[in-house]
């Protein structure tokens, strides 16, 4: 018998636990508390709590924490042992349902935008029941949501948790309308592909840019990066395969359902991706899955890069989103089916998305908005920052003979009740992937490609989640009043095709034609952060959140906030850190060597006055331009810095970060990394990127 089904879900208190452990009223009160969101009365939870920790304990926990998600994009704990003291000097293990249900961390320090003055310390953790417990580092982890003393919230799992109940309101409004009074939960399920970098610890110790900043500030390309095309999907090394192998029983401990590892296009760059799973836990697996990537890569001597593009030249890394909608009896609802009524309905969950995407595109493109993935969208590895749908050929004949009106005739067609004749059974693979589409429908899901690798996928699902509610809860309105459901259900989606189809593109999304194009259609292509992040407060988006009570419009305004700061501080770290590395590394290691190349001129001039030194002396004098530019790009970045102060508007900083800090950070670079291809290997003062990249 396998190892793995014993292994997988060992550190879990899942549903095989409760089931085996809990007494049955127990579990049922649990159960209808996960799947209903019923109140759990104090004597359950007390059971459940005392049950979860002779679980645990007996794992070998001694600690419990409320592990939650703020707006730093990692998750947070606080440790409490079990332990409680008896009237006789002794200790008891306990645990409390109260302890279980509520906990009480300090919320000044998280990032808040405003929300929390620094003086206002309380804050709340709140156990969230439908994502299991799991123990890891001898603690008893305890996913919770997490909010200020008022009550609003602070984190990225609460928002995710409304929208995921929006959503289902309204899907479970539009399948009643088609008859369907089985379903009784419309889940949004996800699977994040996650890509990384794995490079030598010991090297990675030599550069003060990785340890600070997650990427290379300097570095020359090497002779060889990706052109040969011969990592992807190449055998694995044995070391780095010895790493997955760890990294893959660690994850299934905590019940997560890692499945496909590979290499990716880069050289040292890697893929890991889970099977599907609810989009709760799946965003709790996916920060656990970065955790455990990076304390994994330790016990190896390696170390895992999560930031978007720690490398120059080569392909950055990201994250694919793959979202759909399945019921609780089993149905994905974006596959179409063989009945002529499936397939209409499948159309209009489609349409909804198309509607949504289109209609909240600026949304979709500040989900993925960073400093760190700025380097990476639009670079012919990624998508552009334009967001645009594939739907594929065979679906986007038949939303043009819907809109026309006319017949469907790519293939065998049988009448459907949606007005004209289509194709009443679209085959799962009837269409090409699309790599470089930022939201492409793969057969059953959408798979939202725009994420950073580092980045929480709460926000994005939280987006997605709200904006197909949004229309789907317009559709209903309008079928609920019709006289006619056939007539209306047509009508609504000629009328999204009509209005939405510009959001439709099958094409190349990296070539220079569709940047024309996309421009022709009204598209937004909000490159950089700062453009993208004013968007978040726009009067429809306020009203959006606030009409499905996802985020108030102070939660709203909170995160706008966090995300602008957030990108100012990451640039200001990252050019303070290439200051540092400048003056006190490169400044000093080139001008040695200058002055050895030097040396040996003025030897070969006096020890023998008839040789050439026109080799010393070329490269001498090339060096000490550079080494003279290099200065002054150093006091033209410094200056830039210092200015910076002058701006107390926290867009208006972002602002001058992207243009003009980024800007002399990208010169002092560019001269850094030709002093490196100049500079014999013994002085120059950090690993290269041939030996980052290719070492292990």
């Amino acid at each position: 018998m396998s190892l793995i089904p014993a292994l997988f879900g060992s550190l879990v208190f899942n549903d095989t636990v409760m089931k085996e452990r809990l007494p049955k009223e127990t579990y049922t009160a649990l159960k209808n508390t996960i799947e209903n969101g019923t109140p759990l009365d104090s004597n359950v939870a007390n059971i459940v709590a005392n049950t979860m920790k002779d679980w645990a304990v007996e794992k070998g926990a001694t600690h419990f924490t409320h592990w939650f998600q703020p707006m730093t994009g990692i998750t947070a704990e606080k440790h409490d042992s079990f332990i409680s003291p008896t009237d006789d000097g002794r200790a008891i293990m306990e645990f409390s349902g109260k302890e279980l249900i509520k906990g009480e961390p300090d919320a000044s320090s998280f990032p808040n935008g405003g929300i929390r003055a620094t003086f206002e310390a309380r804050g709340y953790t709140a156990w969230d029941p439908t994502s299991y417990a799991f123990i890891k580092d001898g603690s008893l982890c305890i996913p919770t949501a997490f909010c200020a003393y008022g009550g609003e919230s602070l984190d990225k799992k609460t928002p995710l948790l409304r929208s995921m109940e929006t959503i289902n309101t309204q899907a479970l409004r539009i399948l009643r309308l088609f008859g369907n009074k089985d379903v009784t939960r419309v889940i949004t399920t996800v699977g994040a592909e996650q890509e990384y970098f794995l490079i030598d610890r010991k090297l990675y110790e030599k550069r003060r840019d990785l340890i600070l900043c997650g990427r290379t500030l300097f570095g020359a390309k090497p002779p060889k990066g990706q052109e040969l095309e011969d990592h992807y999907f190449g055998a694995i090394k044995t070391r780095v395969s010895e790493y997955m192998k760890d990294l893959d029983k660690e994850l299934w401990r905590l019940g997560i359902l890692s499945k496909t590892k590979h290499n990716e296009v880069a050289p040292a760059q890697h893929e890991l991706a889970p099977i599907f799973t609810t989009t709760n836990t799946a965003t709790d697996h996916n920060q656990l899955t970065m955790e455990m990537m990076k304390k994994v890569a330790e016990r190896h001597g390696l170390v895992c890069l999560l930031h978007e593009k720690p490398f120059a030249g080569v392909n950055g890394s990201g994250k694919h989103n793959n979202w759909s909608l399945c019921t609780n009896t089993g149905v994905n609802l974006f596959e179409p089916g063989k009945s002529p009524y499936e397939n209409a309905q499948f159309l209009l969950f489609l349409s909804a998305v198309i509607k949504g995407v289109d209609e909240y595109q600026d949304l979709l493109r500040i989900s993925a908005a960073g400093a760190g993935n700025d380097h990476r969208l639009g670079a012919n590895e990624a998508p552009p920052a334009i967001v645009s749908m594939f739907i594929g050929d065979d679906l986007a004949e038949v939303l043009d003979a819907i809109e026309s009106g006319a017949e469907y005739k790519g293939k065998k067609v049988k009448s459907m009740n949606v007005g004209v004749d289509v194709l009443p059974n679209i085959p799962k693979d009837s269409t090409d992937r699309n790599r470089t589409s930022p939201f492409a429908f793969t057969g059953n899901k959408f798979e939202f490609r725009m994420l950073g690798s580092s980045d929480s996928i709460a926000c994005t699902n939280m987006m997605i989640n709200t904006i197909v509610a949004e229309e789907l809860c317009g559709f209903a309105d309008i079928l609920e009043k019709a006289d006619d459901f056939d007539k209306a259900l047509t009508e609504i989606i000629r009328d999204t095709v009509k209005k939405h189809k510009r959001i439709i593109f099958n094409g190349n999304n990296y070539s220079d034609d569709w940047l024309d194009e996309a421009e022709k259609r009204g598209l937004l292509n909000l490159r950089t952060t700062p453009e993208a992040l004013p968007y978040y407060v726009a009067e429809k988006n306020l009203k959006l959140f606030k009409k499905h009570k996802i985020l108030t419009e102070r939660e709203i305004r909170s995160r706008y906030e966090i995300l602008l700061e957030n990108y100012c501080k990451v640039l200001n770290i990252e050019a303070l850190t290439m200051l540092d590395m400048a003056k006190k590394d490169i400044l000093p290691a080139v001008v040695t060597y200058v002055k050895e190349l030097t040396e040996a001129a003025l030897a070969k001039k006096s020890l023998m006055p008839g040789i050439d030194r026109s080799v010393e002396e070329s490269l001498i004098g090339r060096l000490s331009t550079l080494l003279n530019r290099f200065y002054g790009k150093i006091g033209e970045l410094e200056l830039a810095l210092g200015e910076s102060k002058n701006h107390t508007d926290i867009q208006d900083l972002s602002y001058y970060y992207q243009s003009e800090v980024f800007a002399r950070m990208q010169e002092l670079r560019a001269t850094g990394d030709e002093l490196e291809s100049l500079t014999a290997s013994k002085y120059w003062p950090f690993p290269i990127y041939a030996d980052l990249l290719f070492s292990i």
